[in-house]
């Protein structure tokens, strides 16, 4: 009997990096708050370059940001910063750095007021995924209304480099949208978080 390959969403064919990150974490719903942190800070850190760059830097920047500690990041101050941009493990986008620290200030004071990120976050879909029934990736949108709610509401706390198309993307890594096709494999998986 011969195994027919499984069917993945057609950005996810593109390399071993790509296929390894769809088929083990994209879109599984996320309510660890380090790791939210990370994906805030990498969805960022990608505005304007592919998510291939992002994967490829990845461990870069979990050894330059202290494996994403919010707590961590939130306290460096000018000497940190400068080593930061001089890490070539990284994007050294002095602007997406700055904000990167920024945000992990401002990701703690979500934390104050709401006990975790994830219970701010997740209130956003009522605490399950919003799943879509996507044919084609011609029909997945770049950012949606509640994407755009979302990044007014960050923006509003002070967080930076949060548009609504980053906040879609995010929303998608973090499993707040399940946004596979439905031919691909990992969409009935899923769905059934």
């Amino acid at each position: 009997m011969v195994c027919k390959p499984k069917r993945r969403c057609p950005w996810a064919r593109s390399g071993s990096l790509e296929t390894d990150y769809h088929d083990r974490e994209w879109g599984v719903p996320v309510h660890d708050d380090r790791t939210l942190f990370e994906f805030l800070t990498l969805e960022a850190a990608q505005a304007g370059l592919s998510w291939s760059t992002i994967l490829k830097k990845r461990e870069g920047y979990r050894l330059a940001y202290d494996g994403f500690d919010p707590q961590h990041v939130a306290r460096y101050g000018a000497r940190k910063l400068d080593a930061l941009l001089g890490d070539a493990g990284i994007v050294r986008n002095r602007l997406k750095v700055e904000a990167s620290v920024a945000n992990a200030r401002c990701f703690l004071a979500v934390q104050e007021d709401f006990g975790s990120f994830a219970a701010y976050l997740w209130r956003y879909t009522d605490g399950t995924a919003v799943i879509n029934r996507w044919r084609s990736q011609h029909q997945v949108p770049a950012c949606t209304e509640l994407s755009e709610t979302l990044s007014k509401d960050l923006r509003k706390r002070g967080f930076r480099f949060v548009g609504g198309t980053i906040c879609y993307a995010f929303m998608q890594a973090v499993g707040m949208v399940n946004d596979h096709l439905i031919a691909c494999f990992r969409h009935r998986e899923l769905a059934r978080y």
